[in-house]
Order: structure tokens, then sequence, then C-alpha cells
């Protein structure tokens, strides 16, 4: 069942998270909708621009709505992710989302005020919700890369101003994490003290954490034994750090980088344990079953699951 995004931070505020979840194919959009029936668990499930430019939007919306008629017991919404001001207005035009994200948050203050309202009104009339963002990460994800010196927390000082400037329905913030695999440095982790000052400035506002995967060793190690050879160092969010988050007013939780992590492992153990091998259909299936687990997990995590049935009634 499709709901809005407004409605799923309004029930889920200060109690448990909502798991948003970024998808490029068939395989992942599959695990993710039948953990989310299994775990009666509401869940966003986010395209970024360069996944619609790869498989193309339609092709993407296209397998979604199959996916809704085949575990028809889901509560799901439909968010663009990281989006510019092309991809905002295509979402918008489309009908297909529930919410988008217009991403200016690599402008000056005030630019992004004027590109994240320009979207807001847009969107608001179609009552799609609008996610910004205020502060910059650093790290990589899809094509976007920001240096470390780059990264600038969210200033509590500018989050009621730029909300009641900008009019956006929810707020991503920057508070110690990272686009990609290498989300921290030393022993960072996230700035509570931010994250609790920007709930009081903006009190029962739905906030969003990017970079909340966790990076988990144990997936690495398997890759680099099946021949990855990715950083040892990698570093997550923390299962407290998320529980503790979720407190302070974040209600939704992004994930891509553990989706890529077991996608890498589950294809590169095939092809080293299973040389002879080459139907795709084998380590396609193994990703579904590998990636329907981790979100049971994650749901379990957020203390989402059976918050579902709270949109049934």
């Amino acid at each position: 069942m499709l709901v809005s995004t407004s409605e799923l931070f309004k029930k889920c505020y200060g109690r448990y998270g909502i798991a948003a979840v970024n998808v490029w194919d068939m395989e992942q959009i599959h695990g993710l909708f039948a953990a989310a029936q299994k775990a009666n668990s509401p869940f966003i499930i986010q395209t970024t621009p360069v996944a619609r430019n790869y498989a193309s939007s339609e092709m993407l919306i296209a397998m979604i709505s199959a996916a809704a008629k085949i575990y028809p017991k889901t509560v799901f919404a439909i968010h663009l992710d990281h989006g510019n001001k092309e991809h905002a207005f295509q979402s918008i035009l489309s009908g297909d989302y529930t919410s988008v994200m217009i991403d200016a948050s690599h402008e000056p203050f005030d630019e992004n005020v004027k590109i994240t309202k320009e979207i807001v009104e847009e969107a608001h009339k179609k009552s799609i919700s609008v996610e910004a963002e205020l502060g910059v990460l650093s790290g990589v994800e899809d094509d976007l890369v920001v240096d470390e010196k780059n990264k600038k927390y969210t200033q509590p000082d500018e989050v009621v101003e730029f909300v009641e400037q900008a009019g956006c329905d929810s707020l991503a913030v920057a508070v110690g994490t990272s686009h990609g695999a290498y989300k921290f440095s030393g022993k960072q982790g996230l700035q509570f003290d931010i994250l609790e000052e920007i709930q009081q400035k903006l009190p029962g506002f739905p906030l969003v954490l990017h970079g909340g995967s966790a990076v988990n060793k144990d997936e690495i190690q398997r890759i680099n034994a099946a021949g990855g050879q990715l950083g040892i160092d990698a570093k997550g969010v923390s299962d407290k750090e998320i529980i503790k988050a979720i407190q302070f007013g974040v209600c939704k939780i992004n994930i891509a980088t553990d989706a890529r992590l077991i996608w890498t492992r589950v294809v590169r153990e095939f092809f080293k344990y299973s040389p002879a091998q080459f139907d795709p259909i084998v380590p396609g299936k193994s990703y579904m079953e590998a990636f329907e687990k981790f979100c049971i997990k994650k749901f379990e995590l957020f203390k989402s699951t059976g918050k579902a049935s709270e949109f049934k009634s």
C-alpha cells in the first residue's frame, strides 16, 4: 500500500525509524518488499538520479509497482534521493513519487533556500513532500563526491530560518556521517550535541540521517577474501547511535552502501567459488535472500517491525 512520506513521519516520530533504501535493480526490490511484508514494517524505497539514468525512471517505477502487487501487505512511500532540479521536477510531474529530495546543500545558504523553495512550491501543488539538506556530508555516493575538507556540520542557529523560508517538510542534517563506506575517521561518530540542539529548535520536525549504513566488517572481510580490495578501516554508523538518533527526531535513515557491499560479496563469492557457473539467476537469488535478511534486521533495529499495521486500519 502506497502512503505519503509525511504520514510515515507523523506516526514514527520519536518512536521508531523508517528505513529509506536506495534501489537500482529487480533483486533489491524483491528483497526489500519481501522483508517488509514478513516484518510488517513500513519503509521508503528510494531512487537516485544515477539509478534513474541507469535503469530509466520508468523501469524502476514499473518494478516498484509490480512489487506492490506481488507483496500486497506492504506499506511504503516512494522517494527521490539526492535530486537535482531536473530530476526533482521530473519526479514531481510524473506523479509517481510521494516525496522528493532537492539537494542544494553545496550552495550558499540563500541559494539553497531559493532552490528548495522553488521545488517546494511545485511539489506541494501535488501534495508531494520535500526533503532538503542543510550542511554538507563528505564522502562518495553515486556520482556525488565531496572532499572531507568541505564537510560542514549543520548549524543549529540556521535551521529555523531555513525551514521557515524554504518551506521544506523534512530536513537532512550533517551531524557526522558521510556518504560511502568510509563514514567516520577515528572515533568521531555522530555529533549528538548538534542533533539535540537542532531538535530543540525544530521540535516535532522530521529529521533525516544520510549515510546511515553500518558497513559490516564481516562483509568487507568476505569481499576481500574473494578477491576484493576494500579498505579494512571502513566504518559506518553503529546500532547504538542509530537508536539514539531516533530519539532526537531522526525519522528517516538512508541505506545505500550496505546494499552495495552485500551485492559485491555475493557476486565475488559466486565467481570465486563457482568458477564453472555462468547463470546470473544463481547469484541473483542469493542476493535477494541475503538482502531480505539484511532488511529484516534493519527493521528490527529501527523498531519499525509490526508498525505497518498502524497504516492499514
